[in-house]
């Protein structure tokens, strides 16, 4: 099987276009009105999140649901349909909130609900299409174009939500939600109706495979040690991944002294060094690949360890500043997050195929579940880290410095055990072409 084409992946890409759009103005837009219009605590919005990242715990449910030869395509209109109610029915709530705080607040919990089931749902099926239909060495490119074609999605969301919602009231706000959940639903079924049609696996003609309760297939494959090591690694390197998300901003402003928009460029530069990450790692993937079998476990160590030296120097800057300039060293961060990242991705969907047979929405819905509650938890972590150290070390870049110290060795930590993920024996050459070939639980390496 040739896997699919770069016009399919396209458009797979843009599924994932549509879901940032939705998502966006529920984690930014509506966060932002909560606590400045409505003069809501921070912890409002933030528990709502915290909800949608809870309900990714059922990835594992949402994958095994199309596994045994049923196709995704179902799966992810349904989530994608659930995600923009969610979010429709979540700017309701904002704007209730404004004259009935409590029960706007609860319709909002069961909003942000709807949102992580939607992506759950979608996002969950939509990567394990990718990793069982891609071809080995177009998992990197296509992992690239679909996460930047997210960022796209957030993007170009939040600058013509943000043109269109001013002058602010809670009616345009119902109204610009809307049009996007709108636009980007029809987008994304116009994207993936009749993509999986030219599989394989859809032309077979064979009837789905008798699939056995979800929990005797989580068990079966948490048995498989590869399946473990990789969830691990996930979770860990996650935690070190989003625990700076929260903190590099406001420790530029608190050690540099910083303002505002300096601040915001200093963001600018790390993310602008991620996708040059991210574009690396697509480049370099085919290439290597020829050459290196193991070409996208090296990429993604080598971006783990990358990342341990920027947030290494970090910490330095945080007890002498000044030494490096910050903006060349926060630009290294986000190259070394972007390898990293679109490498452990593109690993990811070529272990979803190693293992039982039929089992890969489990293996993705396991490792989706592990990322979204490290990358939460990672966030808030951070902050209390931050927090209490600056109680002990007092107030300045102390504090900062440890963080991002600790945050260094998880990713070598995180390098370590991306090196131990790799089977026992290489897979036959005949996978590198996107020919699928079974390997059962019992090939993946020991505990």
């Amino acid at each position: 099987m040739a896997g699919l084409g770069w016009l399919q992946i396209v458009r797979l890409a843009f599924v994932q276009t549509a879901l940032g759009a939705m998502l966006v103005l529920t984690t930014s837009t509506m966060n932002r009105v909560m606590v400045v219009e409505l003069a809501f605590p921070a912890i409002v919005p933030g528990a709502l999140v915290g909800i949608h990242y809870v309900l990714q715990l059922m990835r594992p449910v949402f994958g095994h649901g199309s596994d045994g030869g049923r196709r995704r395509t179902p799966s992810i209109v349904a989530g994608m349909a659930v995600l923009g109610l969610g979010a429709v029915g979540a700017s309701g709530a904002t704007a209730l909130m404004g004259v009935h705080p409590a029960a706007g607040i609860a319709a909002a919990i069961l909003a942000f609900v709807a949102i992580g089931a939607g992506v759950g749902a979608a996002g969950t099926n939509l990567l394990t299409l990718v990793a069982t239909e891609v071809a080995e060495s177009r998992r990197g490119p296509a992992a690239t174009l679909i996460w930047m074609m997210m960022i796209a999605g957030f993007a170009v969301t939040t600058g013509l939500a943000g043109h269109f919602l001013d002058p602010y009231s809670p009616g345009r706000l119902v109204l610009v939600t809307v049009v996007v959940c709108v636009v980007a639903f029809l987008v994304s079924v116009l994207a993936i109706v009749g993509v999986e049609t030219g599989s394989a696996a859809s032309q077979s003609g064979a009837p789905p495979a008798a699939k056995p309760a979800f929990r005797a297939a989580f068990a079966e494959v948490w048995r498989e040690a590869q399946t473990r090591r990789f969830t691990v690694f996930i979770f860990v390197s996650m935690l070190a991944y989003s625990a700076q998300d929260l903190i590099l901003e406001p420790f530029a402003g608190i050690v540099f002294a910083m303002t505002p928009g300096q601040t915001t460029a200093l963001s600018s530069a790390q993310h602008g060094g991620t996708v040059v990450g991210m574009v690396l790692v697509a480049v370099l993937t085919p290439v290597l690949l020829r050459r290196l079998p193991g070409a996208v476990t090296v990429l993604c160590v080598a971006g783990c360890i990358a990342s341990a030296i920027a947030l290494a120097m970090l910490s330095a800057e945080g007890i002498a500043p000044g030494f490096v300039p910050i903006t060349p060293l926060v630009f290294a961060l986000g190259l070394g997050n972007g390898v990293f990242s679109i490498a452990a991705i593109a690993r990811m969907m070529g272990l979803a195929r190693d293992g039982a047979r039929d089992r890969e929405g489990v293996r993705m819905g396991i490792w989706g579940a592990s990322q979204a509650i490290a990358f939460g938890l990672g966030a808030f972590l951070g902050t209390v880290a931050v927090d209490l150290t600056g109680h002990l070390l007092g107030p300045g870049g102390a504090a900062y410095a440890f963080v991002f110290g600790v945050e260094a060795l998880f990713f070598l930590v995180s390098a370590r055990l991306a090196s131990r993920v790799v089977a026992a024996r290489r897979p036959p050459a005949s996978e590198a072409d996107g020919v699928r070939t079974e390997h059962s639980s019992s090939e993946a390496v020991p505990a």
